[in-house]
């Protein structure tokens, strides 16, 4: 029950931010793009990515197949996050939500392979 809500939160918060992004186009701001080292069509993808993982993450009730490949997608998206705002400089402070959400996304996708 623990995961299923823990599943639902990462979700929620990574379906919000992948939303975000598909609806700017990918286009962050240039002072964003520059910082980040990132172009618009990358954006988009990752918004795109973000959006199909968080919803197959929130459907991990459903089967555990949907869980693995939720939590693998998500966990992708936002180690991948979580390098790009320690290189861009930002240290623990900025990557801290990033850190947060791929830590729980990895121990669901963990979680998976435990018998009840």
């Amino acid at each position: 029950m623990f995961r299923y809500l823990t599943n639902l939160y990462v979700a929620k918060n990574v379906f919000e931010n992948g939303m975000s992004k598909i609806e700017a186009n990918g286009e962050m701001g240039e002072d964003f793009e520059k910082h980040f080292n990132v172009n618009p069509s990358q954006m988009k993808f990752a918004g795109y990515f973000e959006a199909v993982g968080s919803v197959l993450l929130g459907l991990s009730f459903l089967s555990k197949t949907f869980g693995r490949l939720g939590s693998f997608m998500v966990g992708s998206v936002t180690g991948v996050a979580t390098i790009k705002h320690f290189l861009a400089g930002d240290g623990y402070k900025g990557a801290k939500s990033a850190m947060t959400l791929a830590g729980l996304s990895l121990a669901s996708f963990l979680s998976t392979f435990c018998k009840k």
